[in-house]
């Protein structure tokens, strides 16, 4: 794999752990402001979190697997 391919590979991890990071934070907004009245939110928020932290942890072991084998 060349250099800029793992440079892409890198940048798309921290992108989505920014996503991650922002739905966690709405996440968390909705535990601290806006619970128990907003209680039909938490699913749809809770899965668009989950989906994202999955989507960064696949985009982190491509990264690793990649770093492994340029190694």
């Amino acid at each position: 794999m060349s250099p800029e391919q793992l440079r892409a590979l890198e940048k798309d991890v921290k992108k989505r752990k920014r996503i991650a990071s922002e739905w966690a934070s709405q996440l968390h907004d909705l535990v601290e402001d806006r619970l128990p009245a907003a209680y039909k939110e938490i699913p749809d928020i809770a899965q668009s979190t989950f989906d994202a932290c999955r989507a960064w942890e696949e985009a982190s072991e491509r990264l690793k697997t990649a770093q492994t084998q340029a190694g």
